[in-house]
């Protein structure tokens, strides 16, 4: 994965190193799309160039005639934008290191007139909106499970919706990694190369024993447990794609207007929080490194928030009572 510059790309060989694929192909597309806006060496950027590069990302895209629903803006979105600064940034934090800048043309925030207290003096680049992320209702997930037709499709959709696995931490499961008779199967592969050892429902290992008794092929050469089924690829590992592929043509058909494979995650971690499960539970269960991200089951769980404005408002209307009785 190259861009042709030298600096740049030795930079993105450094980070080939020590991170997964994924960001490797998120971390080029952002340097290309960086350099191509600002048409300068490294050496030569400066933070007028950076900020001149947020507000190009902010311009309406398609003559304005197309906004997102959820903020009503026109141009990429925040998010877009900050992991796209990100990337850059890390390019010049990389020749700060070594020595070929003297600053990182990145600024880490705007400074703000008066600090605010114990949250420093500097307001973000980019703010993002915290959105609550779109869940499944109980019927859609059968409805979308009943139309698989292979055991295979079966089991990666139930490891997301019944386990809350990654669509990456999927793919990335290896036979040995199934442990059938303690009901538990063992992330190598999670977020950040982080692992864990998690339970999961006896449905997913009765669809994977289907999936592996007679779908799987017999010369597959890899120790992946989900590989493609036909064509010129079979038996070499399904790949994120397909994984979507699969998911978005049986969402199409049978009428679900949304469904995709992170959404699958958060309903069943979300279902998981509902049924009681205590929120640092939810969190192992997610592989999350901070409970701060796990918190967002706690507004994804009417039931929980409505029993707690019950119980709360109970002991209000009590307490009133009693001093009215005074």
């Amino acid at each position: 994965m190259r861009l042709g510059h030298p600096v740049v790309d030795r930079y993105l060989e450094f980070v080939e190193a020590r991170t997964r694929p994924n960001t490797l192909l998120a971390t080029t597309s952002d340097l290309r799309v960086f350099f191509t806006e600002v048409d300068k060496e490294p050496a030569d950027v400066v933070t007028a160039d950076v900020l001149a590069f947020i507000a190009a990302q902010r311009r309406p895209r398609f003559d304005g005639k197309v906004v997102r629903l959820v903020d009503g803006e026109a141009g990429l979105s925040a998010r877009t934008i900050q992991r796209r600064l990100s990337s850059v940034s890390g390019l010049f934090a990389y020749l700060l290191l070594t020595g070929e800048r003297t600053a990182n043309p990145v600024p880490r925030g705007l400074t703000t007139r008066r600090p605010s207290k114990g949250r420093g003096s500097l307001a973000p680049l980019i703010r993002t909106p915290r959105l609550l992320p779109k869940i499944l209702e109980p019927a859609e997930v059968d409805a979308l499970i009943g139309a698989l037709r292979r055991w295979r499709d079966r089991a990666m959709v139930e490891a997301m919706v019944l386990g809350g696995l990654r669509r990456c931490e999927v793919l990335a499961l290896r036979l040995e990694d199934l442990r059938a008779g303690e009901g538990r199967v063992f992330i190598v592969e999670g977020k950040g190369g982080h692992q864990r050892l998690i339970p999961m429902a006896a449905r997913f290992f009765r669809s994977v024993g289907r999936y592996l008794d007679v779908e799987r092929p017999e010369g597959a050469d890899t120790d992946r447990v989900f590989v493609v089924l036909k064509g010129w690829r079979r038996g070499r590992p399904l790949s994120a794609d397909g994984l979507d592929e699969i998911v978005r043509y049986t969402r199409d058909r049978v009428g679900l207007s949304h469904a995709t494979c992170h959404e699958l995650r958060h309903t069943c971690l979300t279902r998981l929080r509902e049924a009681g499960m205590t929120l640092e539970a939810v969190q192992a269960q997610a592989g999350h490194r901070s409970i701060e991200t796990t918190r967002v089951y706690l507004h994804l769980s009417n039931a929980w928030l409505a029993n707690e404005y019950h119980r709360a408002a109970a002991a209000i209307d009590a307490s009133m009572a009693e001093g009215v009785a005074r």
